[in-house]
């Protein structure tokens, strides 16, 4: 009953001129567009530090106490995986090495710097289909495989491409698909522990019996219902305190706090976005007001006919539900356009999750409401005398 007393007159008020309504509707649609894009941003900066993580096969992530996020270099020695492998509950352990390295565009002969994941091809480490293709490949000498989100200054990452990874001649053979990330340069490649050992212990002669000896990430399998935070306290008693253990979806959080609490990329963009709300509640403002002083009159009319305040709240309500779901929606469909541009062009991970979606859509509910409580109060000072003036 709401809606059929109601929605007719509100939606005649919009149409009535329907150049206003069409900016209107472009203005609510910039607003989301501008919200979703700053807010895009902020998301995938931080979830492209945890993706390497998200895409680890195991439940349990064992790092060195020191190594507070993932740009860190701190080790660990491998021996502590070995030790907790005869644990109640411990399935397997898995080790992972990385290492920056240059890497020279085979095209343009430019260096850059890459980020090297290295694993044991023996060890189902990566839940990334593509790995698991090429791991009878990856044992040959001077193999990688490279992340096809990798920036465009890598140059070239086709099946057979040769150049220098660290100044020794490489051949890439495949692609896998992960995501860049802040902390890992230009991309990322892939390689076998072996051919790790062989490509880092040259260039640093001195610790090469330690290459494989001194683990990044140790990643532990956990049984089939076996209780992990039950496992990481026990875990925590066996091995010493300059190791740190979390589960995984702890170890992802704690890397999030550290990006969303100790950098400035919350607060610039989340300013943006703020920026952006408040220009929506303006342009929205501005088509109210403006169309409550188009149509005084009628308003005046239906004052003086005997129809309460309420009556005429309820209209202005109504032609901020309209513009909110005729602006939301092509701003949702533009930004999920932008999305998967920018994640092409950069390697960002943008996502478009339900939830996402949902949270922006209220705050375009608020953002239209305010507009329209802003303009009710313009609309109680209708006097029904008016009407017959």
């Amino acid at each position: 009953m709401f809606f059929s007393k109601v929605t007719p007159l509100a939606w005649l008020n919009l149409t009535h001129s329907p150049r206003r309504f069409l900016t209107a509707i472009s203005g609510v649609t910039f607003a989301v567009f501008l919200m979703f894009a700053f807010k895009g941003f902020e998301n995938a900066l931080y979830d492209s530090q945890v993706q390497l993580i998200e895409h680890l096969n195991g439940e349990i992530i064992i790092t060195h106490k020191l190594r507070y996020f993932m740009r860190s270099t701190k080790k660990f020695p491998r021996r502590w995986l070995d030790r907790i492998q005869g644990v109640r509950g411990v399935k397997t352990t898995f080790p992972l090495y990385i290492r920056i390295a240059e890497w020279k565009n085979a095209e343009t002969n430019e260096y850059g710097v890459v980020r090297v994941l290295a694993f044991n091809l023996q060890d189902p480490l990566f839940l990334l289909p593509e790995v698991d293709r090429y791991r009878k490949i990856l044992q040959l000498p001077n193999t990688v495989i490279v992340d096809r989100f990798s920036k465009s200054s890598v140059g070239p990452i086709d099946a057979g491409v040769k150049s220098e990874l660290g100044n020794r001649q490489t051949q890439i053979v495949g692609t896998f698909s992960l995501g860049s990330e802040i902390v890992a340069g230009d991309g990322n490649f892939m390689m076998s522990d072996r051919n790790f050992l062989s490509y880092f212990s040259l260039s640093n002669p001195t610790l090469a019996r330690r290459i494989l000896q001194d683990v990044d990430i140790g990643v532990v399998k956990v049984k089939p219902d076996s209780d992990i935070s039950a496992l990481v306290d026990q875990l925590r008693q066996i091995l010493p305190d300059d190791v740190t253990i979390l589960s995984k979806e702890d170890f992802i959080q704690r890397e999030l706090d550290y990006w969303q609490k100790t950098t400035s990329v919350g607060f610039v963009f989340n300013m943006l976005a703020s920026m952006s709300f408040v220009v929506g509640i303006s342009l929205v403002y501005q088509v109210l007001s403006t169309d409550i002083s188009d149509h005084w009159p009628e308003y005046s009319t239906l004052r003086a006919m005997g129809y309460p305040n309420r009556y005429l709240l309820v209209i202005v309500l109504q032609e901020v539900i309209i513009l909110t779901g005729l602006g939301f929606v092509p701003g949702l469909l533009i930004s999920m356009s932008l999305y998967r541009l920018l994640g092409g062009l950069t390697g960002l991970v943008f996502q478009m999750t339900l939830l996402r979606a949902v949270n922006m859509l209220l705050i375009t509910v608020i953002m239209c409401s305010i507009s329209g409580l802003i303009s009710m109060l313009k609309v109680q000072e209708v006097d029904p005398a008016e009407g017959f003036q």
